[in-house]
């Protein structure tokens, strides 16, 4: 396949994931119809099928855009940090600043689970934000052996809870105090 060929492919499947995208936040994944998710990206019908199995692939899809924009956001911020905690309460802040992009905590948080279901939404999420929430607890929490595992998904359960809150109209700021909050009580707990 040429370059011309290979970008042309590529730019018709972002068009679909950016409709898609566009028309779940909109209306949900269950009242959005395939018909108005190829109008929107202004391709035909066999180019949907050409690139997603089925309406469900093309979620998946967005959802794993969705996914890794938040981790690179996580990253992005966290990176400039030395210090274990720092690094992670700036990434907190910045899961938080990326989860307010419109539609993002229904679509990950919400809808993701339901359509997807819990086990594949979690292993999408284990890949991205999940991946650099264990990573910075493994440096700031060496100690954490066999529980680091457990620790990250209960942490990363929090994050979740906070999102939605704050979608909800929950004070942000409480909420980041709190993940601070948790985070020193288990560095206090385990170098005791």
């Amino acid at each position: 396949m040429s370059r011309s060929n290979r970008e042309r492919t590529e730019q018709t499947r972002q068009a679909l994931i950016d409709a898609g995208r566009g028309l779940f936040v909109e209306k949900g994944y269950a009242e959005t119809a395939t018909p108005e998710i190829v109008t929107a990206a202004g391709v035909t019908r066999g180019a949907l099928y050409h690139h997603f199995e089925d309406k469900k692939a093309l979620f998946r899809a967005v959802i794993e855009c969705e996914a890794r924009a938040v981790a690179a956001a996580i990253e992005a911020r966290s990176a400039s940090y030395g210090a274990p905690r720092a690094m992670l309460i700036a990434g907190a802040s910045a899961y938080f600043d990326a989860m307010m992009a419109p539609g993002r905590t229904r679509l990950l948080l919400i809808e993701a689970p339901a359509v997807l279901g819990p086990l594949a939404s979690a292993a999408i999420d284990a890949e991205n934000a999940e991946a650099t929430l264990r990573a910075g607890l493994a440096a700031m929490l060496p100690e954490a052996g066999a529980m680091l595992e457990p620790l990250t998904s209960l942490l990363s359960a929090a994050f979740d809870r906070a999102a939605i809150a704050i979608e909800a109209g929950g004070e942000r700021r409480h909420y980041e105090q709190a993940i601070a909050v948790l985070l020193d009580g288990l560095a206090d707990h385990l170098r005791r």
